[in-house]
């Protein structure tokens, strides 16, 4: 049989991977250390020089269609993993025909939820990772991606400033339609919910998960979360002409959400004595476009909501506020932001993102502040959290050879 690799990067070092050798069997020299979650195919990571790829076999006509649906999340800029290709005609050296393999690139600094409950977070670590989710499925259905299989096994995880951002990792079962009905987003739903009462159930068994935790209620949070969401960005507001301010406040409370609102629907009935608005185009990540647009940074939603208001407080403090926004940010960046990111040993920086480093630096000197009865300086509130906080961090970001993470398998509840 002859290899063929499609991707959408020209990558000739994916030549040198064994091809020819059943994905499991594929040697420890080859493997990147990162934290497997679970998967109904065989998912290992490699090292291609500075990145690590994820490569998951699968039959080939699901890997070309999920590499397809893929791209299409990732043009609607949707929360995914970034495809990279797809590898037909495997064989073993004794002729017999492999399954195809879908390649996509680790999400950094991403972890799956099995590895999240393995390490001491706070008791409410599940309820935070359903409003990441639940953010993540409102976005997939206002572009219209009926996913089909939601679960925590099919989401990645990162941190953002305190909360979690869920990115989609398996497109396997989803369709994409030009807009959702409410039965389908209601499937979707009911999904979720017996999946992650499953796999919340398997993790309270292992030890992992608080024994007062109710699964079902945690489960059911997603949905009732979701709902709210959904209300917030679709649903139509009826208020009387002498009320118009509450346009506004519509719009900024999407805002705070972090939603930019691209297009209203307003009417007015016919005495003129009502007003009906209604959002008809939300786009998710306000904030961290206006970081970006002002700093350069790519951060995180919330990660990008910390920073702003730490911009608007220096700017505040430097007496600043009528001045070009564009200038102060890039003060801001050079006298504030990157002295605190600089500042980590390079030994330390694979446990955190920066933006996720700055985020806790601030929390930090905020506790040290309350504790002295004064303000502390940021300059001592770096010192102190790169010798008593930084170093206790797992390595987030670390790829040492073979899997680091040893947890119990648990079965994945379709």
């Amino acid at each position: 049989m002859t290899l063929q690799i499609t991707t959408a990067r020209p990558t000739p070092e994916l030549l040198d991977l064994p091809w020819r050798l059943p994905l499991e069997d594929w040697p420890e020299s080859t493997l990147a250390a990162l934290p497997r979650g679970i998967s109904r195919h065989v998912v290992r990571f490699v090292r291609q020089g500075r990145r690590v790829l994820a490569v998951k076999e699968i039959k080939a006509d699901i890997a070309d269609r999920e590499y397809a649906m893929l791209r299409s999340l990732r043009r609607l800029e949707v929360p995914s993993v970034q495809p990279l290709g797809v590898v037909h005609g495997r064989a073993a050296a004794d002729g017999t025909p492999l399954d195809a393999c879908l390649l996509t690139l680790h999400l950094q600094f991403s972890l799956p939820y099995r590895a999240l409950f393995s390490q001491s977070l706070r008791p409410d670590t599940a309820v935070r990772l359903m409003d990441a989710l639940a953010l993540l499925l409102v976005r997939l259905h206002l572009d219209g991606f009926w996913w089909g299989d939601v679960s925590l096994s099919n989401t990645l995880f990162r941190r953002d400033a305190g909360a979690f951002a869920a990115y989609l990792v398996d497109a396997e079962t989803g369709e994409l339609h030009a807009s959702l009905s409410d039965g389908q987003r209601a499937h979707d739903l009911d999904i979720a919910q017996v999946n992650i009462t499953g796999e919340l159930m398997d993790l309270q068994a292992g030890g992992y998960l608080d024994d007062n935790a109710d699964p079902f209620e945690i489960a059911a949070s997603i949905v009732e979360r979701y709902h709210s969401l959904w209300e917030e960005l679709t649903a139509t507001e009826r208020f009387g002409v002498g009320d118009r301010w509450r346009v506004e406040e519509r719009i900024r409370r999407l805002n705070d959400l972090g939603f930019d609102v691209d297009e209203l629907s307003i009417m007015t009935d016919v005495d003129g004595t009502h007003i009906q608005i209604q959002p008809k185009v939300v786009d998710a990540g306000h904030h961290s476009r206006r970081l970006l647009r002002l700093t350069g940074l790519d951060v995180g939603e919330n990660q990008a909501r910390r920073l702003l208001n730490d911009l608007d407080a220096y700017a505040a403090a430097t007496d600043r506020q009528n001045d070009d926004e564009e200038l102060v940010a890039h003060d801001w960046l050079t006298k504030v932001y990157e002295p605190v990111t600089r500042a980590v040993p390079r030994e330390l920086t694979t446990r955190l993102e920066p933006a996720e480093v700055f985020h806790e630096v601030l929390e930090h000197r905020w506790y040290l502040s309350e504790r002295a009865g004064h303000d502390v300086l940021l300059d001592e509130a770096i010192r102190d959290y790169i010798r008593t906080v930084l170093p206790a961090k797992p390595e987030e970001e670390a790829v040492v050879g073979v899997d680091t993470i040893q947890m119990p398998v648990i079965a994945k509840h379709d």
